[in-house]
């Protein structure tokens, strides 16, 4: 985004997304609270992602006057209508893009707050924290999981993110064009692990919650909730920093070689056992050649990122130049 442009707002278009599934009941309260303008752009459009809902969601939102509303067939989950928003968005022509929930979680009043880093020029990606600990909502344990979450993420991505589940979130243009989701059961960990690898420039903001209207639709049990985190967390770091995750995941093998080989060389040769211990050195070198195979994959890995690195500099190119090519022939046909 050009930095004058940026500065004074004008021929800005905000774009506030919004992914469904089955949300007849909670959509219009989200909508209500939804800003139509916003200081800094000269144009706010609403996009509803109706992800395959079997209610009348998308007929809600047409009648509620939503700018455009996108019916994926069937559910295909919430990462999947994350990106096609995203998708739908920048060829919408959005110049920054804010995501929200369809449950009415965030409070609407907050999106100039959220969006007035990227005006400013000072980041790339924006996450609306929210008051964990003033949530009544939240059980104490909840609560606890979002805080460890929170810093595992802080951890695997090198930022200050306090509120890495948060869906309240804003991106630059030039960043959603470079967003990437590979999970399918949600983007919020995914996408901060990335920003961090691709060296984005990530703020957090305080923003306020509304009262919950139902329960949370990803926690549905919480040892599923932390089952599928702890995956998706672990799929980011090895598919952004796979060096230092095999070299973590061989480090066991190597501390149970050396333990072994200590204890042989202390049994046989500083005392006066004269058993051959010949087990513990068979098993030592079985979990030390394991430890250098897990290595040996991990730097093939990490020449594998390198590539896969020039793959997605090569995508980002091609897909700014094509929606540049979109929005040239969009201004050509409203001027025709």
């Amino acid at each position: 985004m050009d930095t004058e442009e940026t500065a004074s707002g004008t021929g800005l278009k905000l774009i506030i997304q919004i992914p469904c599934f089955n949300e007849e009941q909670t959509l219009p309260a989200t909508l209500a609270d939804l800003p139509r303008q916003v200081e800094g752009f000269s144009c706010v459009e609403w996009l509803v992602i109706d992800d395959g809902s079997e209610d009348k969601t998308s007929q809600i939102a047409s009648d509620l006057g939503v700018d455009h509303v996108l019916r994926i067939t069937r559910n295909r989950g919430l990462a999947n209508a994350f990106m096609t928003g995203l998708d739908a968005s920048l060829k919408a022509g959005a110049d920054v893009i804010v995501n929200t929930d369809a449950d009415n979680q965030y409070d609407g009043a907050c999106i100039p707050d959220l969006v007035a880093p990227i005006l400013a020029g000072e980041a790339d990606l924006v996450i609306g924290e929210r008051p964990i600990e003033a949530v009544d909502d939240f059980s104490p344990l909840k609560k606890r999981l979002q805080r460890l979450g929170s810093s595992i993420v802080r951890t695997f991505s090198a930022t200050d993110v306090r509120d890495a589940a948060s869906g309240f979130r804003a991106f630059s243009r030039s960043t959603a064009i470079r967003t990437q989701v590979f999970g399918k059961y949600s983007y919020t960990m995914e996408t901060i692990v990335q920003a961090g690898w691709e060296g984005l420039r990530i703020v957090g903001v305080d923003v306020a919650v509304n009262p919950a209207t139902r329960p949370s639709r990803l926690v549905k049990s919480i040892p599923r909730y932390i089952w599928r985190s702890a995956q998706t967390i672990l799929r980011s770091f090895a598919l952004y920093k796979p060096l230092r995750f095999f070299l973590a995941i061989g480090l066991g093998p190597f501390l149970i070689s050396a333990v072994l080989v200590l204890r042989w060389f202390y049994l046989h040769v500083l005392t006066d056992d004269q058993a051959s211990r010949v087990p513990s050195l068979v098993g030592a070198a079985m979990m030390f050649l394991l430890a250098v195979l897990i290595w040996m994959f991990g730097f093939l890995a990490d020449l594998l990122s390198v590539n896969r690195r020039i793959l997605s500099d090569s995508r980002v190119m091609l897909r700014t130049q094509e929606l540049d090519r979109r929005a040239e022939s969009q201004r050509a046909g409203h001027l025709d």
